[in-house]
């Protein structure tokens, strides 16, 4: 096995901060004999946006900066939160043979270690306090020491301090914003903080009109205008509100108007960019789950992060709603241990509110497609030869929270049939 320093990155376009970066991983692979590997996110960024400046492009700026080598990061990020994609990058390097990894913090390393600490004990990644410092960092650190359990080896992180220029931190997304605002010409203030190769190379890719990589707006906007309820609330990453947002909010004309609904359905910049992805690229929440529970049996996957434990946990807290407590307090009792006797169903049957003249229509094995109505109530919508059925589903109420909760989980695929009973029609529910 070769051994490798690495570098994980979007590079976007490289600064000064990340030439940085590069030479001090180049001044450990030249002591140890070793290579300089960018594992570098392709298609889109690790924030779940489009690309400024094209993969080629980068890559030619972090070569010439002193990489040895590229390893495209492809089919992550417009499907999954950095709490899973960040486990299963390190677990690619890891398995890759790369024995030390660089990055650039504003706290020491003994601070970094101090507040992984938590995480590494509850071996969840997710949900990282915003007020503390370096929060990707920490991330990244305390997944590596997760993963040594996986692996029985970890990295090596060193850290520099974050990129500067006259005590001023270089951020990416204002270099973007510089260049786009002079009308994708490079001003001063922005060559100041890119490496000569960097604005050479940008240049070129400006030149030949690859820059800025942009979303099919085409594409996203049409899928949001015509797309039904319960084909959205299959797309990964849509809860029922974001759904309802997006239907008030149709017609759309720009990425704008999409964003305000998101904002008005709780989205913030995050996920609201994943949300965006997966509708671009229609990914839906079968995607998602496969994907995961692909990774989770080669043993990437932090336990607390499966798919079964997100489905216990709603079951869990639908148990505890009936019992008086609130969804916060269930989901905090859910984090310290507490579980239920019973395990959750994965398959159930709702009853419907059908009329007379719908009778004749229905067929057995009939695909119903489920769907939260303008009222916030859970329904679904049957296909038949003579046209579309649709009802509310009736549910004890602990059965309707507990379904309430999964279609909100945003990645756990839900499926229901048509099935004959002695008393009538029901929809059998499928979770999973």
């Amino acid at each position: 096995m070769n051994f490798l320093i690495g570098i994980s990155a979007d590079f976007d376009p490289v600064h000064k901060g990340h030439a940085s970066l590069i030479g001090k991983a180049r001044e450990i692979a030249d002591e140890k004999g070793e290579e300089v590997v960018i594992y570098l996110n392709k298609g889109y960024s690790a924030n779940h946006a489009p690309f400024f400046v094209s993969f080629e492009g980068r890559s030619k700026m972090a070569l010439e900066a002193g990489a040895d080598r590229i390893v495209p990061i492809e089919g992550l990020h417009h499907r999954l939160t950095m709490s899973y994609t960040v486990p299963i990058r390190i677990a690619m390097m890891i398995q890759d043979g790369v024995t030390d990894y660089v990055d650039a913090a504003e706290v020491n390393p003994a601070q970094i270690k101090k507040y992984a600490a938590r995480f590494i004990r509850r071996g969840i990644f997710s949900g990282i306090p915003r007020n503390l410092p370096n929060r990707n960092v920490i991330r990244w650190y305390a997944v590596n020491e997760f993963l040594y359990q996986r692996f029985n080896r970890k990295m090596e992180f060193h850290f520099i301090p974050e990129g500067k220029v006259n005590g001023e931190k270089i951020s990416g997304r204002e270099i973007r914003s510089e260049i786009l605002e002079n009308n994708l010409r490079i001003p001063g203030s922005v060559k100041r903080l890119l490496p000569k190769s960097t604005v050479r190379i940008l240049e070129e890719e400006i030149d030949k009109g690859t820059v800025p990589e942009t979303r099919d707006m085409d594409v996203l906007l049409k899928r949001l205008n015509t797309t039904s309820r319960h084909h959205l609330l299959n797309t990964a990453h849509l809860n029922a509100e974001a759904v309802e947002h997006i239907i008030q909010g149709r017609w759309y004309q720009a990425e704008n108007q999409v964003w305000a609904s998101l904002r008005q359905a709780g989205y913030g910049p995050v996920l609201s960019r994943l949300a965006l992805s997966c509708v671009e690229e229609d990914v839906t929440r079968r995607e998602i789950y496969e994907l995961i529970q692909d990774y989770e049996k080669q043993g990437i996957i932090p336990p607390d992060q499966t798919v079964e434990r997100v489905i216990e946990r709603d079951w869990f807290v639908a148990n505890m709603v009936e019992t008086g407590l609130t969804s916060s307090e269930a989901h905090e009792k859910f984090l310290n241990g507490a579980r239920t006797k019973d395990k959750p169903l994965y398959s159930f049957d709702a009853g419907l509110h059908l009329r007379s003249f719908e009778l004749p229509k229905l067929e057995e094995g009939l695909k119903a497609y489920l769907y939260v109505d303008k009222r916030g109530v859970l329904a679904c919508e049957l296909k038949t030869k003579e046209g579309k059925v649709k009802s509310p589903l009736k549910l004890p109420g602990k059965m309707a929270t507990y379904l309430r909760l999964l279609v909100d989980s945003q990645i756990i695929p839900l499926e229901g049939e048509l099935v004959k009973r002695k008393r009538g029609w029901r929809i059998r529910l499928i979770v999973g």
